[in-house]
């Protein structure tokens, strides 16, 4: 009988559990984790190209993979290895950690948009 009544708690709870999750089995934190597969376009132009922030190295700081075809959007973009995340939302890629070759600002409503160099807009958004 004990071991009818721990069937049934433990059938109840995984019950619970996977309710609570929508039922999927994803945990909320893994359901709120954003994407790190961006797309990045130039002036609202329809072409675009891949981005993919990739393992973080250190505080802020995180590899980077840029399609070699972003180069269209922004000549020396393709160089760039690292993104750096600030305190104040802003994001910079580099080639070296340091010297960004473009820096974007949280943009109205999802992702991103470049303000350095001015020229061309960037706009960059989740995948």
């Amino acid at each position: 009988m004990k071991l009818l009544a721990g069937l049934v708690a433990s059938v109840a709870l995984y019950g619970g559990v996977q309710f609570l999750h929508g039922g999927n089995g994803q945990s909320a934190a893994e359901e709120a984790a954003p994407s790190n597969s961006y797309r990045l376009t130039a002036n609202g132009d329809e072409a675009a190209c891949a981005v993919k922030r990739g393992a973080e190295v250190s505080d802020g700081l995180s590899l980077l993979t840029i399609a070699p075809n972003c180069r269209k959007l922004l000549p020396g973009i393709e160089h760039a290895k690292f993104w750096r995340e600030q305190a104040d939302g802003t994001v910079a890629f580099s080639e070296n950690g340091i010297d960004p070759v473009v820096t974007f600002s949280v943009a109205d409503g999802d992702g991103y948009e470049s303000y350095a160099p001015a020229l061309p807009l960037l706009a960059l958004n989740n995948d």
